[in-house]
């Protein structure tokens, strides 16, 4: 008989009729003992469940799922606002070359010597003089506008950092449930062939009756009787209950009437 996992707090005893009301169904002790062997297997494979589903990299891959999807936004919007700094800083460099260059034929003009009216110098100087500041003013705004994208690269370079460490992080916590996940299914895969050959060998209608407690019972159907205690419910019977399961057959199907669990009667029951 294979080891008794139960996961129900102790409870205070109280009366209970051990012996069902129901239609009476017989199975021998030897395949009321299997149905130990296949709660056990059957409780294994449960535990495996929950362990996979609760692994501790889940909540770890949800968390760096998360923060790699901030980060991702963070550097579409870095990169869009360093694209729109490269064009300003483009457009001010236009700016300045075109009053460069505006500035360099109004300087040739008056070097040729071909204006020869004070008026016309006049104006002409103070275009000049005007694109001049013009010129020292847009020099300052490429100044500005290449600080800013300067700024904006270095958060750039952060970010995409950050957002590499996440996805790197992700990726190895990735492989470790891969990993945990694949040695829990071999587990798994190796207790449910035990399982196929405990419960061929166990009758149909105890089966039946088996996996219809299961589903009522929170996937617990069938419990040692232990000194005198179910081990499923964890109460303790009365002696009128006692008395009852020492007169049943050996073959007789007994259940807790508390929690409506099978009872298998065992050398350690006490009885």
């Amino acid at each position: 008989m294979a080891g008794w996992e139960h996961n129900l707090p102790p409870t205070r005893a109280v009366s209970t009729r051990a012996v069902s009301k129901e239609p009476p169904l017989n199975a021998a002790p030897a395949d009321q003992l299997r149905l130990l062997d296949l709660q056990a297997l059957d409780s294994r494979i449960d535990l495996l469940a929950h362990k996979k589903r609760t692994l501790p990299e889940n909540e770890e891959i949800d968390r760096l799922g998360s923060q790699l999807a901030r980060l991702r936004d963070l550097v579409v919007a870095a990169e869009t606002e360093e694209s729109d700094a490269a064009r300003d800083q483009t457009k001010a460099e236009q700016d300045v070359d075109q009053v460069r260059k505006r500035a360099e034929r109004d300087r040739q003009r008056l070097d040729s010597g071909h204006v020869t009216s004070p008026k016309d110098l006049e104006n002409l100087q103070r275009e000049v003089t005007s694109l001049a500041k013009r010129q020292d003013d847009l020099e300052e705004v490429v100044l500005e506008v290449m600080e800013r994208r300067e700024e904006i690269l270095g958060r750039l370079g952060r970010l995409v950092g950050e957002r590499d460490e996440a996805q790197t992080a992700r990726d190895a916590a990735e492989a470790r449930r891969g990993a945990a996940e694949a040695e829990i299914d071999a587990e798994a895969d190796a207790a449910g062939k035990q399982r196929t050959v405990v419960a061929g060998a166990i009758p149909a209608d105890l089966i039946k009756l088996y996996e219809r407690i299961r589903e009522q019972s929170h996937g617990v159907a069938v419990a040692p009787l232990f000194q005198r205690r179910c081990e499923g419910c964890r109460l303790e019977l009365g002696i009128t209950d006692l008395g009852a399961i020492r007169a049943a057959a050996p073959d007789a199907i007994v259940r807790c009437e508390n929690c409506r669990r099978i009872l298998v009667r065992t050398a350690e029951s006490g009885l």
